[in-house]
């Protein structure tokens, strides 16, 4: 990919609209030239903080009357290489845009901007009684959660970003602001324009207003671990419990090896074996129905006992824990980076995706770790690499190639949750086909004519 050569004359125009929030300092590209994943390419030219949606205006404004690239900054989480300067350009940094504009109680709504992030806007909500469920795992910004269709362990029983955001406000690419809907529970008006931003990764806009649905604090909540004499039998149970109608809040799968990465890390006892992480909410009765119907189905498939999280603090910790899972398995091989995937299949197909990857997992000399949001078919293996030594790189690749085929071919997707950005390209045009890439392009090049909004991205 060729990159834009960012003039200091344009650096000049920078500073002079921006002042001292236009940095070019090494440190500070570097912080926003990096991500979690392990795709390496070179800094920005810049970085712009933005403030309020008139600099974010007028950012875009200066870009699109010279052609530079222009990448949108929440939180440095990401792990597709969303962010990454890989045509060169300015990062615009939105993390100043902190603020929780509105919280509608009546309607269960909140309007935000896109740097607040999700546990600031749950911080804001605990008086109101109310929570806002997609939890991605990172403390990411919800603009940013917004902008990849982020979703995490509560989304079998709460969904994702997809259906949690009602309404955008977006700075386009000729810097004209507009609204992309309203807080109405149901619209049949005009096109979609919410859904088509949500998931688009920067590359059709730049969110700087977020109003996502909000949920009750469910009355009663219970939190266990159950572990199983394979990872087979794990899955089953999931599936069972899915296919029952359990409502279940989460339900998350670790391997033996992830277990024990995670005990090492967190400082935790629990059992190494494969091991189901389970949350359940409702009413107090309900949750006890839940309770007693999934170990039913877990007993059928040879779990032992529950093990219970009884307090929120012991909740908390075992789930932070799971959340902690990347890092867990980062620490266990010092100096590595790791190659992540995060395949979904429907839920029929779970067991056959899940021990295929598996067994190629363990046939090969790469370290890794499983972990998954199994209640919707979603599960992510960690490649531990070197990222010095080519031929290892080489092989994680090959692994994570044909994970992501085979989701493929049981009629998945090659991303449930993190998004496409540079690393999944390929496979988004196996899964979508040339006619659906062309009608992306198409949509592309009429709100970005001139390709300045995170470019490089989903599709070259």
């Amino acid at each position: 990919m060729t990159a834009v050569d960012v003039s200091p004359q344009f650096l000049d125009l920078l500073r002079q609209r921006f002042g001292a929030q236009c940095s070019t300092a090494e440190a500070v590209r570097a912080q926003h030239g990096t991500d979690e994943g392990a795709i390496s390419a070179p800094p920005p030219a810049a970085v712009v903080f933005a403030e309020n949606t008139q600099d974010v205006q007028d950012a875009v404004r200066l870009c699109n009357a010279h052609g530079v690239p222009l990448i949108p900054y929440g939180a440095g989480t990401s792990l597709e290489g969303h962010l990454l300067a890989v045509r060169g350009g300015i990062s615009l940094d939105v993390s100043r845009m902190d603020q929780v504009l509105r919280i509608n109680a009546e309607d269960m709504t909140a309007t935000v901007q896109p740097g607040v992030r999700r546990k600031a806007l749950n911080e804001a909500l605990k008086d109101y009684g109310l929570f806002f469920p997609i939890d991605p795992g990172a403390d990411a910004s919800i603009g940013g959660m917004a902008a990849t269709r982020a979703s995490g362990t509560n989304a079998v029983r709460y969904g994702t970003m997809r259906e949690n955001v009602l309404e955008l406000q977006v700075v386009t690419a000729n810097g004209e602001v507009i609204r992309t809907g309203n807080r109405a529970k149901k619209s049949a008006a005009g096109y979609d324009l919410t859904r088509l931003m949500v998931g688009s990764e920067g590359t059709l806009g730049i969110f700087t207003e977020v109003t996502v649905r909000l949920h009750p604090l469910p009355e009663a909540v219970r939190a266990a671990t159950c572990t199983f004499p394979s990872i087979g039998d794990a899955v089953r149970a999931v599936i069972a419990t899915i296919q029952m109608g359990v409502p279940i809040a989460r339900v998350e799968l670790l391997d033996a090896t992830t277990v024990g990465m995670v005990n090492r890390y967190s400082k935790m006892n629990l059992r190494e074996a494969p091991m189901l992480l389970m949350e359940f909410h409702g009413s107090p009765a309900g949750v006890q129905e839940q309770v007693e119907l999934v170990q039913d189905i877990a007993a059928e498939h040879q779990g032992q006992d529950f093990e219970w999280a009884e307090t929120p603090e012991e909740r908390t910790r075992l789930f932070t824990a799971r959340h902690n899972a990347l890092f867990a398995g980062i620490q266990s091989r010092p100096g590595c980076r790791c190659i992540s995937t995060d395949v979904c299949v429907p839920i029929s197909a779970l067991a056959d995706a899940v021990l295929d990857a598996v067994d190629d997992a363990q046939a090969s000399d790469i370290p890794c770790f499983l972990v998954g949001h199994v209640g919707d078919g979603n599960f992510h293996f960690g490649y531990l690499i070197d990222p010095n030594d080519d031929g290892e790189r080489a092989r994680a690749e090959q692994l994570n190639e044909r994970l992501v085929r085979r989701a493929i071919a049981a009629d998945g997707t090659c991303s449930g949750e993190h998004g496409v950005g540079i690393h999944k390209q390929q496979f988004l045009r196996e899964e979508c086909g040339e006619g659906a890439i062309a009608v992306m392009r198409a949509i592309k090049g009429a709100l970005d004519p001139n390709n300045i909004l995170n470019p490089g991205k989903i599709f070259s």
